[in-house]
């Protein structure tokens, strides 16, 4: 009985890839109605939708709500804005000297991990100043300002309810894995449509996207906290607000500040990208300068939003190990406060220094310093030399890989990917799957936009494919030696903590504005964590394993490819499973260089502020990143399932 259950979904599985192919051979005969969804099928998703955002903004009212919540962001934004770069607002303080922001950044560092992250931290203010970039900066910061307190507040509150109320978090997954699987431009359509354009709906739009980590690693940090740490908190008294403000929330101190760490660096990721929403800044400077192709000067803005990234991701993650220091009883304030000191004597300097010397207050745009020059000689250089190279590679990839691709993808009637889909669900986990990936796909089928999906899935197919011919063997390399492997995944993180937008600069420089650069972007950017999890995977194979085939007398080559990758391919599944959600992410933001894919159509209803339109294509996304979710991590259980039996 056993053995006949454990063929059947096999079977199954035969029997809808057979139909699968039998549709695909017969495509000339088949009705219109199974090539393409027919108009009668398709159904008005954008019209339901933008009914439902009708009646809660004109007749519930809900856009008074909204506009109060945005006047109240905005006297915020007007606060941070006039101390960072002197906008004419209360408190009528600011502009900050840029050097005494400097000296205060660094000395963050310098507190956190000593001089290594001072150098960092305060070597990029000074950067950003002497470059003549600091308005520009101080936008985008003054909205990450605003925007990171109040994601990392909802989201504790949001993290807490969820893990005191085991059905509100049933109700609270789902949404968060679906938050989490939408493409950037789908969370500002609704936030235009509520709050208008500008400063205060990036940030709003900032802190929607950013809530979901920040409330996943709230959830996570109180489940951790071993009971007797609250067995200790009640023996001593302590009532259920003292025990979660005094035992369960400092216990978990460690996940809920990596939880801020991620809460950052999203506001930085989509402050960056708020730019096609009204949103000054960095990145709105940068999408003016790859608009117009000026690559020196749009290095030398992604330079800064590098080193900013970099900067603030060092810092949070350090401020998230860091342990407090506890001084010895009677020790003197000023040896308890001795950086404290320090930090304030800094500060009075460098005041006194920029009413002195006015560039240290702000550094005029003629008296700023400039790589773009030398930066444009040397792409040009470097053009010359390359581009017979890459006018072929265009030319062969567009002529040969993806036309064809794309055409051969399109052929294909919706009802043989049904089925093939189906028949992988089926054959990776039963029935189940099978109808999960049929709950994913549909609505995408029903919704009009076919034809864009299957653009956007051979794009990141592509890309994902040429991301695993470079991340895997990178990845291989990397995990043969130890100082190999500290190398790269350090590589990894700083690469990770990159916003989406800059991986643009150099694949239009390389290649212009077409398919190509946007499948290159892709495969840089989808190609970081296949190699990390190639290296982790590897790295976490049980030794003594190992030990045991060489003891048999395998060779290396026998050894990695009949012992390692198979220990770690659930690992490496999780790689896989990223990759693919980056490069969907990326295929959206890519689709300002070229590509007529659902990324396109959104920014066209990002520019219309059509809520309904823009919905529909975000959750299409949604539903193919889960649908990958779901078959990886289906078949990653059951792989890691069978190697602890086995």
């Amino acid at each position: 009985m056993t053995a006949r259950q454990g063929v059947r979904p096999t079977h199954a599985a035969a029997i809808l890839a057979g139909l699968a192919l039998l549709l695909v051979l017969a495509k000339p005969l088949l009705p219109t109605g199974l090539v393409r969804p027919p108009d009668w099928l398709v159904l008005p998703f954008a019209g339901w939708i933008n009914a439902a955002f009708d009646f809660l903004r004109d007749d519930l009212g809900l856009i008074h709500v909204t506009r109060f919540v945005a006047g109240g962001v905005e006297a915020a934004l007007d606060t941070t804005a006039n101390l960072l770069y002197g906008r004419s607002r209360w408190p009528h303080l600011g502009p900050i000297p840029w050097v005494v922001i400097a000296v205060t950044m660094s000395m963050a560092g310098y507190a956190l991990r000593g001089w290594r992250l001072a150098l960092l931290t305060g070597g990029t203010f000074v950067w950003i100043a002497v470059m003549g970039q600091w308005k520009w900066a101080m936008e985008t910061l003054s909205v990450i300002a605003v925007a990171t307190p109040l994601a990392v507040a909802l989201g504790l509150g949001v993290g807490v309810a969820g893990w005191r109320w085991p059905r509100f978090e049933r109700v609270l997954n789902p949404v968060l894995n679906l938050a989490q699987s939408m493409p950037h431009f789908a969370y500002m359509i609704p936030v235009v449509v509520f709050v208008g354009v500008g400063p205060k709906s990036g940030a709003i739009v900032t802190v929607i996207f950013a809530v979901p980590p920040m409330i996943r690693m709230t959830m996570l940090g109180l489940r951790r906290i071993p009971p007797e740490i609250i067995e200790a908190g009640q023996m001593a008294g302590a009532s259920r607000w003292q025990l979660m403000t005094r035992v369960r929330l400092p216990a978990a101190r460690t996940e809920i500040l990596i939880g801020v760490n991620q809460v950052i660096m999203q506001s930085l990721a989509m402050v960056v990208l708020a730019s096609f929403i009204g949103m000054p800044g960095l990145g709105q400077k940068l999408l003016q300068l790859l608009q117009a192709l000026k690559i020196g000067l749009s290095f030398e803005i992604g330079i800064t939003i590098v080193l900013l990234a970099v900067a603030l991701d060092r810092l949070s993650k350090a401020w998230a190990l860091h342990q407090p220091v506890h001084r010895e009883l009677g020790a003197a304030w000023a040896s308890r406060h001795r950086l404290l000191l320090v930090w304030l004597g800094l500060v009075l300097a460098g005041v006194a220094l920029a009413r002195a010397v006015p560039y240290f207050h702000v550094v005029e745009r003629n008296q700023a310093l400039s790589i773009a020059g030398p930066v444009d000689g040397t792409v040009d250089g470097l053009l010359g030399l390359v581009r017979p190279l890459t006018d072929w590679l265009r030319w062969f990839l567009i002529t040969w890989v993806l036309i064809p691709l794309r055409d051969a993808i399109l052929w294909l009637p919706f009802g043989g990917v049904l089925l093939g889909l189906a028949a992988l669900g089926w054959r990776i986990g039963g029935a189940r799957s099978a109808l999960v990936c049929l709950a994913f796909i549909l609505p995408i089928a029903l919704s009009g936009w076919w034809d864009r999906a299957m653009i956007t899935v051979y794009t990141v197919a592509t890309a994902v494919a040429l991301a695993l011919l470079i991340g895997l063997p990178l990845g291989i390399w990397a995990a043969g030696r130890e100082s190999r492997a500290r190398t790269v995944l350090l590589a990894c993180d700083t690469f990770q903590t990159f916003p989406s937008f800059i991986y643009l600069i150099p694949v239009v420089m390389l290649f212009g504005v077409n398919d190509v650069a946007v499948v290159a972007a892709v495969v840089v950017f989808a190609a970081v964590p296949l190699v990390r999890y190639t290296v982790e995977g590897l790295r976490n194979v049980p030794p003594e394993t190992v030990e045991a085939a060489q003891m048999s007398g395998a060779t290396r080559r026998q050894l990695l490819w009949s012992v390692r990758l198979p220990l770690a391919l659930p690992t490496l599944m999780v790689g896989l499973n990223q990759s693919v959600m980056f490069a969907l992410f990326m295929v959206i933001i890519a689709a300002f260089i070229g590509t007529q894919d659902l990324g396109q159509e959104m920014q066209r209803a990002l520019s219309a502020s059509d809520v309904g339109k823009g919905l529909v294509l975000g959750l299409a996304v949604a539903f193919m990143g889960l649908m990958v979710d779901h078959l990886l991590m289906r078949w990653s259980a059951a792989r890691r399932a069978v190697l602890q039996t086995g």
